[in-house]
């Protein structure tokens, strides 16, 4: 049970103003490209023995020389997006001590040598800074470039439409694509695609009782799932069977389930892992839509769940979680795959990449879900990272969408809320992670900061503090690409 995960802390001078005019062209990579993009990843394990003077440090080397090697202006051609759902610094040192222990690293995202943190507000519809944004605000943030409300996909403010990354990369000739863990009705994965004023409005049903200016009868673009038929990514990949056996209230398909719709419109309809990897060509005539669940799929790793009180038990272990079964693919899967299907694109792709049950197993305090899933974002990042190596015009970024509640706390703690401790796996030593945001059945997001970093082709703009909107603007200028 190893895998690796996020964020250096590096502040340097010399990368502030690296920005560059979106009209640069790049080059085609070549092998010294290549080469020094992968001298450009960090190792960011102790030196040795953790007792003894600078056995803990992680700084091997004089990293200015390597940091100023990594910077490259040029356009990129590819953009891939990891975003951890519910994952800030605490998660990630959470995953960090229990998979690979104190002194070690995550082989993902640990590895990255541009990094910042950036701002999560939203904003109320009467205009008020709201500090705890929820998953639809902040994805519509780097999706649009807009501050949203809670509970808001792609519109602003005023309930109006704007155009998402994936939009504009896709009018541009871009291949896309589109990964989760989660329903690809979710916030994260529904931003990229649709433009609806409540996030819950999955199904022709929802958005006629939740977002009536938004439903088909009315007029509107339809509800999330009747949106990402019509404007979808050239590979979806997720859950959210369900809503598809809704049946259309209006329009050409009025009376039809959305499974017909999809079928109707020419999706090659996916279920399994291993019809996934039958999958060899995916475009906008002929689009993958993988339904791995009815709902979100299952999470990799199960254990206790904390209680009050739990600071006080014995330290326990994580279990593969039984119901994540051999056909169900692993978020490390779907993104090789989504990569095959997109990266012969002459114009190059953009792919958004979400490990979603980080964030649902914290809000219900389940430690062992939460670092499995942890786990499976820094395995698909490692994906990502042998593609990016191999070829040097892509852009890889990965954070998070906004704080969350786990917290280590010292072992024995009184602590409020609910408490659990886990052995970890490396050190053998006992950790306490605490749940304190509620008192109810589910926790609540926080409102810090949160880490980001990147790799390749305009990475040196990730630095510093940003906020979430930045990173629209970051990828968009990185892929030559124009908002109109």
């Amino acid at each position: 049970m190893q895998h690796k995960m996020l964020m250096l802390p590096i502040l340097m001078a010399m990368v502030v103003g690296c920005t560059t005019s979106a009209n640069q062209q790049s080059s085609k990579p070549t092998v010294s490209t290549a080469t020094s993009m992968n001298a450009a990843l960090i190792d960011a394990s102790a030196k040795g023995d953790l007792t003894v003077l600078g056995g803990a440090t992680r700084l091997k080397q004089e990293r200015s020389e390597l940091l100023k090697s990594s910077i490259n202006s040029a356009k990129a051609k590819n953009v891939i997006l990891f975003i951890g759902d519910g994952t800030s610094d605490s998660e990630i040192t959470i995953a960090r001590n229990y998979i690979e222990g104190a002194s070690g690293y995550l082989k993902g995202i640990d590895v990255l040598p541009f990094t910042g943190s950036y701002t999560t507000y939203s904003i109320d519809k009467s205009g008020t800074i709201n500090y705890v944004t929820d998953s639809a605000a902040s994805a519509t943030a780097w999706a649009t470039g807009t501050k949203a409300y809670n509970g808001a996909i792609g519109v602003n403010l005023k309930g109006q439409a704007q155009a998402s990354l994936l939009e504009i990369a896709k009018k541009a000739g871009l291949a896309t694509g589109n990964v989760t863990t989660t329903e690809i009705q979710d916030a994260t994965p529904a931003a990229m695609y649709a433009h609806v004023t409540y996030r819950k409005c999955y199904g022709p049903s929802a958005t006629t009782k939740s977002c009536p200016t938004n439903a088909l009868e009315n007029g509107g673009l339809g509800s999330i799932t009747e949106q990402l038929i019509r404007s979808h990514a050239d590979v979806t990949l997720g859950g959210g069977a369900a809503t598809f056996n809704e049946v259309a209230t209006a329009g050409a398909f009025k009376g039809q389930t959305l499974f017909a719709q999809a079928q109707a419109k020419g999706f090659n309809i996916v279920k399994n892992a291993s019809e996934l990897q039958a999958v060899t060509k995916a475009n906008q005539q002929k689009p993958v839509l993988g339904l791995f669940a009815e709902g979100n799929l299952p999470v990799i790793w199960t254990g206790p769940a904390s209680v009050v009180g739990g600071n006080k038990l014995a330290p326990v272990s994580c279990q593969n979680n039984a119901a994540f079964t051999a056909q169900t693919p692993l978020l490390k899967d779907m993104t090789a795959k989504a990569i095959e299907l997109l990266k012969d694109n002459p114009k190059g792709f953009f792919l958004q990449v979400e490990s979603g049950s980080i964030d649902k197993e914290n809000h219900a305090g389940n430690i062992c879900g939460q670092i499995g899933e942890t786990k499976q974002l820094d395995e698909a990042m490692q994906v990502a990272l042998q593609f990016a190596k191999q070829h040097g015009d892509t852009l890889i970024i990965v954070t998070g969408d906004h704080a969350h509640t786990s917290q280590i706390i010292p072992i024995g703690a009184n602590s409020p809320g609910r408490t659990v401790s886990l052995l970890t796996a490396k050190d053998h030593a006992p950790m306490a992670i605490n749940y304190a945001t509620e008192t109810g059945s589910s926790q609540t997001h926080t409102g810090v900061q949160v880490r980001i970093a990147a790799f390749g082709p305009r990475a040196a703009n990730v630095n510093g503090l940003l906020d979430q909107t930045d990173l629209f603007f970051v990828i968009r200028d990185a892929l030559g690409l124009q908002s109109k």
